[in-house]
């Protein structure tokens, strides 16, 4: 079983190839704003690595959000589009959870406008729903590690190897009912993009 992980919600690019149980390729290269140019050229770069070809897939995983807006849908449009003409499962993950891994952290990303996107886990698992926060509200506790974007809140960022965390998380995924159903997950109200 060969399955597929991407990431293309925030400053990364995140491609993970794993089969059964063993991460055999990975690709996780800061590309703000460039994953619509580099997703296809990095994806043959990851097949060639590992020996694979597109026909090998069994099943692929994307996080869903939340982030940015047009980041969060280009791995889920290159998804949705294999998996639906290849008829393989599509699986999804929140972002926030996968870049939290199994650790005991608060993840927080740049959600702009003076607002991150925020969760505190405890083992990998939610303490809290993930929400957006306006950064003034939000109090990281000094014994807390921070994942993500920490110079937000006078923290250093921190970012984990998130192709191994893909496998990490694996009891989290997601199975869509139909490809065609996945829809990005965005935390924002429409009053927050009012805020100025």
């Amino acid at each position: 079983m060969i399955t597929l992980c991407m990431d293309t919600s925030h400053i990364y690019l995140v491609l993970a190839l794993i089969r059964d149980n063993t991460v055999i390729g990975k690709i996780q290269e800061p590309c703000w704003k460039k994953q619509s140019e580099e997703i296809f050229p990095k994806l043959q770069e990851l097949m060639d690595q590992t020996g694979t070809v597109p026909q090998d897939i069994d099943q692929i995983v994307i996080t869903k959000g939340p982030g940015s807006y047009t980041g969060v849908r280009i791995a889920m449009t290159v998804a949705k589009v294999f998996c639906a003409m290849k008829e393989i499962p599509l699986y999804t993950v929140g972002t926030l959870q996968l870049y939290a891994g199994n650790r005991t952290c608060r993840v927080l990303t740049d959600a702009r406008g003076k607002r991150a996107y925020t969760c505190v886990f405890e083992n990998g698992r939610a303490a809290e729903e993930p929400h957006a926060e306006e950064l003034a509200q939000i109090h990281a506790e000094e014994d807390l590690a921070v994942i993500g974007d920490g110079h937000l809140i006078g923290r250093e960022d921190c970012w984990p190897d998130l192709a191994e965390n893909f496998l990490a998380v694996k009891e989290n995924w997601e199975k869509a009912e139909s490809v065609h159903t996945v829809v990005p997950e965005y935390l924002k109200s429409s009053q927050a993009y009012l805020l100025k």
